[in-house]
């Protein structure tokens, strides 16, 4: 029979050891979650189209009023124009005539979400009900469905350009700001 002696610094040794096992475990878990996390590609919207053509691409946002509405499209038709009118579903609602003038006019209607929240705070779920609420709208109204989508803000993330991307659209940015 063998007899073992413990003794009070063979307990404090033993639970150092087991400690630092422990942390030493958790330590390598993080890294490699971290690894794993900054491995994970970016997805990034659409900031501009390379061509040989000398163009440029115009787009405006409308989420708020539309007292300018009218005077900008006659502008825009005055110098023979087309921009991308990036509308909000609830713009729609409430000016159905305007979003009718626009396309009218020849400019592409397309989505700026349902009630312009910050997209990427939404469940993957509520992202795509925003683009699709807006989408029906804008075709209601239209007869087009809109396959540009511009997140409001220009706040996007992995899973707002997924989203997009998931219901055949594509996310747009923009790249000069006025």
């Amino acid at each position: 029979m063998r007899v073992i002696t413990v003794t009070r610094k063979r307990i404090l040794t033993v639970l150092f050891c087991a400690l630092a096992v422990v942390v030493a475990a958790a330590v390598g878990v993080r890294s490699v979650q971290a690894v794993q996390a900054s491995s994970t590609k970016r997805l990034l919207p659409i900031y501009n189209v390379k061509t040989e053509e000398k163009k440029i691409a115009i787009s405006f946002d409308a989420a708020w009023g539309n007292e300018e509405t009218q005077t900008l499209i006659d502008i825009l038709k005055e110098y023979n124009v087309k921009t991308t009118f990036f509308v909000v579903g609830a713009w729609v609602d409430k000016y159905p005539d305007s979003v009718k003038a626009l396309a009218a006019a020849g400019h592409e209607v397309c989505n700026h979400s349902n009630t312009h929240p910050h997209m990427p705070k939404l469940s993957e779920t509520d992202m795509k009900n925003q683009i699709v609420s807006c989408n029906d709208k804008i075709k209601a109204v239209t007869g087009v469905s809109p396959i540009l989508f511009r997140p409001p803000y220009g706040d996007y993330n992995n899973a707002v350009v997924k989203s997009t991307q998931d219901l055949n659209m594509y996310p747009i940015q923009w790249d000069v700001e006025t």
